[in-house]
């Protein structure tokens, strides 16, 4: 049998079904948003560390020039090393007969006939190379599967300045490659930048490099101090041309790997919490108005022997009845979409084995937060009402003593129509009310407004770096620096209409305790392709000394402009000098330093060199000219910006807006929930007073008024509320987001403002027609009886 509380709460949940369908929306949203980016983060960070420690993933790296095979003991010898292991890597350029232009990439040595002790390769498909094999390489899957290429297909390449024909007879992955992107680029581009993996004698042989490595990785013991092992490499790869060795945390793939989780971690924080925090509200809200038109039923209840305890649990049920029902389609949505996700992030994370994992953890987490959002607006609510006396309870609740209002005194009301004058009234005298419904609109056209932002952002972005910044149609860098007589062949190939010298100079920059290892670019003092800009979106002439670099790497090294810096230069004669800060600008990408070229080259006291170069081509000679840069053997890579640009659209079209569609389809959920919410709560509230105004004469035009007219204003009152929220929630991920590698501008198109307002009111509308769609239909007479 049900028992009569149990009857009553069917009989209640049947009566607001519309109310509660609207909050088991919102809180299936949070739950999703919750479950897709918090099951896809545990997804990859499973994944990682199982990729990282199966296959023995290095813990320090370092390049050098050139060491003999004999200092790999002494590195042994320095204390807290586990395992060492050095190999040849050199850059290369690929011509693929398909491609009019080069495509570059970089070829690793292997033990000869054997897998190495760190780093080691997940073999995709066909074998790993034969000992004395001299005629073969492997692939990484990325740029095989790009070119569709074949086992057996040969590939093109020019190794240091050598052409050679070289048999791909496997396909790997590495764990340094989980994110294969070519040297300064931002984003994978696997049809123009490959990895392939050589035999250690062939490669030796290849690259002049018998007997000698110019690459090392190391493993450390667990309680191993990182830093004095690499302070001891340093010294001791000095003199062998040793760049600064660095930690995985700064390894190029995983370096990219772990801004990605950061970033799909801050996103998944904020948007659950807002979407659960907006159900809270709402449940508080509906449970309130529950309450109220229950007071003598509670009374009656605790009359007749029911507790408090059994009438607070009672309202309780109803709460944990939308729960687990707003639970149970957030994690069906949560692992549907989240598997969709996941398998998105394999296309540019490559990892052997990458699924959706429904961590039980991150399950459970989703429905307490739910839960624990649902109970504590139910508790507020029923509060005060179950501590009731019976009596006062049962009495029929005192009207509300209302004064005059501010308005009224300056005398606006009577320049108003009476039924204006009802609707501003009731504002006035429950401001709080009025207030609270307008802060719940708001919210859904904050969390609007913070959807549309991220696409806003990304486009902005793109337009400053490559229609302002990086306005060649081309950049090239060579194997080397080499003199400035190298730009003269180049100059006179067909299609080169503009050309501009860069030189880009491996540095480790100090200030006081603080260090960081990046490049100093050298350009041109007034450069118009590859350009420094202000604030102000104006291009900015280096200064003739001194260094310009951006917010970034100023706050990172914690300078201004005035300050000296010691820069330890990290190629050839390895000098150290003390260059002042000549400005700080504003970037969104990287860590730029830049410095006039002139003075750079000077201060390394060496003749005038460069390692690359800006061009601008014409179209019209595209295919002439890079079949003729092809045939220069120092050109290690090419990228053309167009394509770059091409590719980090599609990927955030890929990536980043998938997830700003998901928030967005949520936020109109919570849109309607919130605004419906409010519209039925205020019909329920004031049904028996408008039945009233209908029996006295007044028409449906005027009662719909009376109603709507209310909404209308707290509608209007949210949007600029929802505004300067949105704003904050802007401004939050911004700052969460802020790394390193990205910094996402504050930048909101008006159009972005005009489509979430035009939701909400959409939203608005709707909800209007389904509450008129019952005020229409309101039996006058039983509207009157008042509650039973």
């Amino acid at each position: 049998m049900i028992g009569a509380l149990n009857q009553k709460l069917l009989r209640d949940i049947w009566h607001i079904k519309g109310q509660m369908t609207a909050i088991i929306l919102v809180m299936a949203a949070g739950i999703a948003v919750y479950v897709i980016m918090f099951g896809v983060l545990d997804s990859l960070r499973l994944t990682q560390q199982t990729y990282y420690e199966r296959y023995r993933f290095a813990d320090i790296f370092v390049a050098l020039k050139r060491a003999p095979e004999t200092v790999l003991k002494r590195v042994r010898d320095i204390p807290g090393v586990s395992v060492s292991q050095s190999r040849v890597s050199f850059g290369i350029t690929l011509q693929m007969p398909e491609m009019n232009e080069p495509a570059s990439g970089r070829i690793l040595s292997l033990p000869d006939g054997k897998q190495p002790l760190l780093n080691r390769l997940y073999l995709r498909t066909g074998r790993m190379l034969d000992a004395n094999e001299d005629d073969a390489v492997l692939a990484d899957e990325s740029f095989f599967r790009a070119h569709q290429l074949s086992l057996g297909d040969k590939i093109t390449m020019v190794i240091n300045g050598h052409r050679r024909s070289l048999k791909i007879v496997g396909v790997v992955l590495s764990p340094e490659y989980v994110y294969s992107i070519a040297p300064g680029a931002l984003m994978p581009d696997n049809k123009r930048f490959g990895v392939f993996w050589m035999g250690r004698r062939a490669l030796e042989a290849a690259v002049n490099m018998k007997g000698a490595f110019n690459d090392l990785s190391l493993s450390i013991e667990r309680n191993a101090n990182s830093g004095l092992i690499k302070e001891r490499l340093d010294l001791l790869l000095k003199p062998y041309g040793g760049l600064l060795a660095f930690d995985r945390e700064e390894q190029t793939s995983n370096f990219f790997l772990e801004n990605e989780l950061k970033q799909l971690e801050a996103l998944g924080l904020m948007a659950p919490v807002i979407f659960l925090t907006v159900a809270a509200f709402l449940i508080y809200v509906v449970m309130s108005r529950q309450v109220a038109t229950q007071r003598e039923q509670i009374g009656m209840l605790k009359a007749v022997g029911y507790t408090n305890r059994e009438i607070s649990f009672h309202y309780l049920k109803m709460v944990l009845v939308i729960t687990g029902a707003g639970a149970v389609a957030g994690l069906l949505l949560g692992a549907w979409m989240g598997t969709g996700m996941t398998r998105m992030y394999t296309e540019f994370f490559h990892f052997p084995i990458l699924e959706y994992s429904f961590s039980v953890r991150v399950m459970i987490l989703a429905v307490l937060l739910c839960t624990l959002a649902a109970v504590t607006g139910t508790l507020v609510a029923i509060r005060s009402a179950a501590r009731m006396p019976p009596a006062e309870a049962m009495r029929v609740q005192s009207p509300a003593e209302f004064k005059q209002s501010l308005l009224d005194k300056l005398g606006v009301h009577h320049r108003l129509s009476f039924l204006s004058r009802i609707v501003l009234r009731q504002l006035e005298r429950r401001p709080w009310r009025a207030l609270f419904s307008a802060l719940g609109m708001a919210m859904a056209l904050s969390i609007l407004i913070f959807s549309f932002f991220m696409e806003d952002s990304m486009s902005y972005l793109m337009d400053v770096q490559y229609d302002l910044i990086q306005r060649e149609d081309v950049n090239l860098s060579f194997v080397e620096a080499v003199p400035y007589r190298a730009l003269e062949e180049i100059k006179a190939i067909p299609g080169v209409l503009r050309l501009e010298p860069v030189r880009n100079l491996a540095v480790n920059l100090k200030s006081g305790h603080y260090q960081k290892r990046t490049a100093i670019t050298g350009l041109t003092a007034s450069p118009e392709l590859y350009r420094v800009i202000t604030e102000d979106m104006r291009r900015l002439e280096l200064p003739p000394t001194g260094l310009v670099m951006n917010e970034k790497l100023a706050e990172t090294l914690k300078v201004k402009t005035g300050d000296i810096l010691t820069v330890e230069v990290l190629e050839e004669k390895r000098q150290v000098l003390h260059i002042p800060v000549s400005g700080i600008i504003k970037e969104f990408i990287g860590l730029g330093v830049y410095m006039d070229i002139k003075r750079l080259n000077f201060l390394l006291d060496s003749r005038a060199k460069i390692t690359g170069a800006s061009l601008m081509a014409d179209s019209n000679n595209s295919m002439l000219l890079y079949k003729k840069i092809k045939e220069i053997p120092k050109v290690i890579g090419l990228n053309i910006t167009s394509v770059l640009r091409r590719i980090f659209e599609e990927l955030m079209a890929e990536n980043l807006l998938k997830m700003v569609s998901i928030n967005i389809l949520f936020a109109s959920f919570i849109s309607f929930g919130v605004i419906y919410n409010t519209a039925r709560i205020t019909l329920s509230e004031r049904g028996r007073e408008l039945a009233s105004l209908r029996v006295l004469g007044l028409t449906r035009a005027e009662v719909a008024y009376l109603l709507f007219g209310e909404l209308g204003l707290i509608t209007l009152l949210s949007l600029p509320l929802g505004g300067w929220i949105g704003q904050g929630l802007v401004q939050g991920m911004a700052v969460s987001m802020d790394s390193e590698l990205f910094r996402i501008p504050v930048y909101l198109e008006n159009s972005t403002y005009g489509l979430a307002v035009l939701i909400v009111l959409i939203s608005a509308l709707v909800s209007f027609y389904l509450v008129w769609y019952q005020l229409d239909r309101l039996d006058l007479v039983s509207a009157q009886k008042g509650v039973e």
